[in-house]
């Protein structure tokens, strides 16, 4: 496997609306307007999906970092679970399974950050 060094994965997985605000996205919007990273992705996981699906200035927020070039996933298994599936992919989040992404994501040496 191709090693990703100047990759970030942030895997946000907390229901904290502080978290997501002043660390996650804060960080993740910076690291790529700034070139602080090459290749920012952002990680909605557990119940993260259920806050994003309602709240409408986190929203606002993850479309500017879509806009910026992050790369924003999900697991579905965590927003079927809260119901919330079709309001994130309505969002251009990008939600799939994602045991076997971020494995390889692990695997290629990319920087993970858990928030």
């Amino acid at each position: 496997m191709e090693e990703q060094r100047d990759s970030l994965v942030i895997l946000w997985a907390t229901g904290d609306r502080d978290v997501a605000l002043y660390s996650a996205f804060m960080y993740g919007l910076n690291s790529k307007l700034r070139g602080w990273w090459d290749d920012v992705t952002l990680i909605v996981w557990g119940s993260s999906s259920k806050l994003l699906a309602n709240d409408i200035e986190l929203q606002e927020h993850v479309t500017t970092m879509i806009e910026a070039g992050v790369v924003v996933e999900a697991c579905k298994s965590c927003s079927d679970h809260f119901g919330v599936s079709g309001t994130l992919s309505n969002l251009g989040v990008d939600v799939k399974g994602m045991g076997e992404p971020l494995t390889s994501y692990l695997k290629e040496g990319r920087h993970v950050l858990t928030y």
